[in-house]
């Protein structure tokens, strides 16, 4: 559990909710369904016109990360390496076969495959850049459906902003369909920017981390599979490896 996503939230809504206690507001002028649909359901149909399906739904599936991030896994990788490099001085590639059948995460299998089919290691290196960068490519757009949403959910609030200032001009004449419609009015306003600024912005850029750091593992892999490729030093890898464990 991430407890600084949880916390960021509670801060984040109790800072609003003790602020209009403070100014004297009732906690309940905020709740407005009506305000509510026009902006999460708004700003949901305007992410999808933008974005394909598969796109939207692993970006979905992705927020699971904010609360249960994906373990640190460098320590693991570090032992793997290790043991990769030992192997292949000792007992040659062809021995490092066994680390890719059993190996659980497809893009280091991917490399230990191409060394043990004895792949020109510059060759080697750029199959691995291209896995690497459809990657990345995919996962930030998947994160940017969080980017868009927290774009246009101000915008929306505005305009249900303004579809509450035409309901108080169509009712004019009777005052007590004023007071929802400037609610509506208000409240709106209120759930675009609020939601864009505590909520949407926020989960786009712990996402973004995430992916960054993953694929930051991923260039030192690709990298140590070009050093036991060539046959380089130890000494190289062990370095690579020291890299891996000061991320962060």
């Amino acid at each position: 559990m991430d407890w600084a996503s949880v916390a960021g939230v509670l801060l984040g809504l109790a800072g609003v909710l003790v602020g209009q206690g403070l100014e004297g507001g009732k906690l309940s002028s905020l709740l407005q369904p009506a305000a509510f649909a026009i902006v999460v359901i708004g700003t949901l149909g305007a992410v999808l016109l933008q974005t394909r399906m598969p796109t939207f739904l692993r970006g979905v599936r992705m927020l699971r990360w904010i609360f249960a991030p994906p373990p640190d896994s460098r320590a693991t990788l570090a032992r793997e390496i290790t043991a990769w490099n030992t192997a292949a001085k000792r007992d040659g590639h062809l021995s490092l076969e066994r680390f890719m059948l059993s190996s659980k995460d497809k893009f280091n299998a991917k490399g230990l495959r191409l060394i043990v089919d004895g792949i020109n290691p510059d060759k080697l290196r750029q199959l691995l850049d291209t896995e690497i960068t459809a990657y990345e490519t995919a996962e930030r757009q998947a994160v940017r459906i969080w980017e868009s949403a927290a774009g246009y959910s101000p915008t929306i609030g505005i305009l249900g902003a303004v579809l509450g200032l035409i309901q108080v001009m169509e009712n004019l004449a009777d005052p007590s369909k004023l007071g929802p419609g400037i609610a509506i009015a208000f409240v709106s306003t209120i759930y675009g920017v609020g939601l864009a600024n505590l909520f949407f912005y926020p989960i786009a850029n712990k996402l973004k981390a995430i992916v960054t750091q993953h694929v930051h593992q991923q260039e030192i892999a690709a990298a140590v599979f070009h050093d036991i490729a060539t046959g380089d030093h130890s000494r190289v890898i062990d370095e690579r490896i020291a890299t891996l464990l000061r991320e962060h």
